[in-house]
């Protein structure tokens, strides 16, 4: 039987991957690069750049190629099946991975190669490369001892099983909970939008009347519209102890698999060499100690409190006063801060939705992105290869008319996706030693209302904010020149700077010339009214205090499980987080709130004792965003030196080295709190 996986494509074959593919595919794949790097060893008595490090990145080319498609449908048309294929491959690629980062020939044919770079007139990259890879064999423990580097293997594997299962349950437990309504009444308060998610709900499972569930689109809807306290207490409850003893009979209770996360985490660094699991997380960050992280966080969080508390206050006093509601409870926060936000600003989402179909939405995005960046972006007329019937291809072509990058577009939730939105790269920039250059492809994949009936899916401004937050990930990705695979793109960027693109394109969703172009009434395309808008504007910094608390919140949280576990004392999660909210949150949830075991970026992301990079990296992005109001917001030269300095870059020199080029000097917290509406 062949197998598609195995064969030589350009854009991954999704309509004819079948799981009984999987296995075989990634089994053969490994065997392969292993015998094949065996084979390479032999004959490193003197390497060189093209006879060691340019094979290696070939192979890991390949096996991106073939990995990354099955990694996607996982997350975004899961089944059984597909997910037992994937779960088996899981500790296979952890031992290749180990196999790789423990193998001492290959450390020493790299260490010799580094020694030589000089002689051998490596550039600035390649150098960059090996210091980068030299640092990576040391965390992935090459110079421990056998049984050492074993325990280091199985705790590996295991934590790639655990995260696997715990992503997989927060999906479960969002699957097994919805409530119908036969008539809309039980949901007054919901707008159009929501019901006629609701209404497709139902019929999508065989019922007339309305259903709701715990995808985002329809939680969001409920906790911020309904105007009955005891269905939002629900929703709310069913929510924030998803994955959690208290829910599903604890079917899915994630609680064990976060506590065997951190004890073996923690192990993980003790073997390395670490004091904590913090620490080894920041060998390979912008950032030098736990020390300057955590004053980092706090020092953010002494500046936003108390403007913080002030906003609780008012919002309190408000839904006294208007909504009868004389205790704030966790399950009316939303629903009253968008009536405050309505009553002061005489502004809502809902009212805004009309002005942003995706469409008009992406076709703004673009022309923006082509007139910062000197691009052109083209959606793809021809048929291609999809995992589902929404997706969507587009092209980017550079100033030269040269075909430079594309990338997928999934923007709609469904069931069996999994939430939240992400970009994920399927191939990068990559220079072959036949002289053929790979092309970067970049998937971008959100959760927002679907079109309903005869409307097209428009979007809440926060939805078009999400949109923009992607794609500025996906540039980073896409408009790289790096041709080295190990600093192409986001390959090698330091974690607490990866943010910076995603966040820097956030801005343009709320200057007027960014307005102009993403908005278009979806009946009659007229842009958003200047009163709209500057209501919009206006509010944009509505509750900002209690964001970023928020956000301070779960930054500490994650830093202290990490740099607090200890051997003698295992840290207990739940105090942990109640501390963490003693000290800077405002709004402080019920006991049973379990948000600690749906957070996937820090238990199956790639954010464990690195939530803090948001933060760290909006520093960054807002200070960039500075010089485009100093010199114009769509100034050509500013926008060519972005372009320049941090997209095209990728991983090839250290982050503040590239800022600093683009800003002439270090960062500055200051911009951050402005553009936040914080007074400092």
């Amino acid at each position: 039987m062949s197998n598609p996986l195995l064969e030589n494509y350009d854009l991954a074959p999704f309509r004819s991957i079948k799981p009984e593919h999987i296995k075989p595919a990634i089994e053969q794949s490994l065997n392969e690069f292993k015998q094949a790097i065996i084979a390479l060893l032999e004959d490193q008595k003197d390497p060189t750049w093209e006879s060691l490090m340019q094979p290696l990145e070939q192979f890991g080319n390949t096996l991106d190629k073939r990995w990354s498609p099955v990694s996607h449908m996982n997350s975004v048309v899961n089944s059984d099946e597909l997910r037992k294929a994937y779960d088996e491959c899981l500790p296979l690629l952890s031992e290749y991975s180990t196999w790789i980062g423990q193998n001492q020939e290959l450390f020493q044919a790299v260490k010799k190669l580094d020694e030589k770079k000089a002689q051998l007139n490596l550039d600035e990259v390649q150098i960059k490369i090996l210091k980068d890879e030299l640092r990576d064999f040391k965390l992935a423990g090459v110079s421990l001892p056998d049984d050492k580097k074993k325990r280091y293997g199985e705790i590996q594997k295991r934590l790639s099983e655990l995260s696997s299962k715990y992503e997989q349950n927060i999906l479960d437990a969002t699957m097994s909970w919805s409530k119908h309504f036969a008539d809309e009444n039980a949901l007054a308060g919901l707008p159009e939008s929501a019901l006629g998610l609701a209404k497709q709900n139902a019929q999508a499972d065989d019922k007339s009347g309305f259903l709701i569930n715990l995808e985002f689109p329809c939680y969001y809807a409920v906790m911020t519209y309904a105007n009955d306290q005891n269905l939002r207490e629900e929703v709310y409850r069913a929510y924030s102890t998803r994955a959690s003893e208290l829910s599903d009979e604890g079917k899915f209770n994630n609680a064990p698999l976060m506590d065997e996360i951190l004890s073996l985490r923690h192990e993980l660094a003790l073997l390395l060499g670490f004091n904590h699991f913090g620490e080894l997380s920041l060998a390979s960050k912008m950032a030098e100690s736990t020390d300057q992280v955590l004053e980092f966080l706090l020092d953010l969080a002494k500046k936003s409190k108390p403007q913080a508390e002030k906003e609780l206050v008012e919002l309190s006093d408000f839904a006294k006063e208007n909504l009868s509601l004389d205790s704030l409870n966790a399950w009316d926060v939303l629903y009253a801060g968008e009536k405050l936000k309505e009553h002061r600003y005489a502004v809502s989402q809902e009212q805004l939705r009309p002005y942003f179909p995706v469409n008009k939405v992406l076709e703004g995005l673009f022309k923006i992105t082509e007139t910062l960046f000197s691009v052109t972006i083209k959606e793809t007329q021809q048929d291609f290869d999809k995992w589902h019937e929404s997706a969507r291809l587009f092209e980017v072509y550079d100033a030269n008319e040269d075909l430079t990058a594309r990338f997928y577009i999934d923007l709609f939730a469904r069931a069996n996706k999994r939430g939240g939105a992400w970009m994920a790269d399927y191939c990068s920039r990559f220079r072959f030693d036949d002289g053929h250059l790979q092309k970067p492809v970049a998937f971008l994949t959100c959760n927002f209302n679907p079109p309903i009936e005869n409307k097209p899916a428009l979007l809440t401004h926060d939805e078009v904010v999400t949109l923009f937050h992607e794609f500025g990930h996906g540039l980073h990705h896409m408009l790289t020149k790096v041709e080295y695979l190990s600093a192409s793109g986001i390959h090698g960027v330091e974690w607490d700077a990866v943010e910076l693109p995603s966040q820097f394109m956030e801005n343009f969703c709320y200057e007027d010339e960014g307005l102009n172009k993403i908005s278009g009434h979806y009946e009659t395309g007229e842009p958003l009214p200047s009163e709209l808008r500057e209501k919009l504007q206006r509010a944009k910094n509505f509750q900002s205090a209690m964001f970023m608390v928020r956000q301070l919140e779960f930054s500490l949280f994650d830093f202290r499980i990490h740099a607090e576990y200890s051997t003698d004392s295992n840290v207990d999660i739940q105090k942990t987080l109640n501390d963490v909210r003693q000290e800077v949150a405002v709004v402080i949830p019920p006991d049973w709130n379990r948000f600690q075991n749906s957070f996937s970026h820090i238990f199956a992301g790639g954010y464990s004792a690195g939530y803090y990079s948001y933060k760290w990296a909006e520093v960054l992005s807002a200070d960039a965003f500075s010089k485009f109001e100093e010199e114009g917001i769509f100034d050509p030269a500013t926008g060519l030196a972005f372009k320049e300095n941090i997209l095209e870059k990728g991983g090839s020199e250290p982050a503040m080295n590239l800022f600093k080029k683009f800003r002439g000097r270090e960062p500055d917290v200051e911009p951050l709190l402005r553009h936040s509406g914080i007074q400092a």
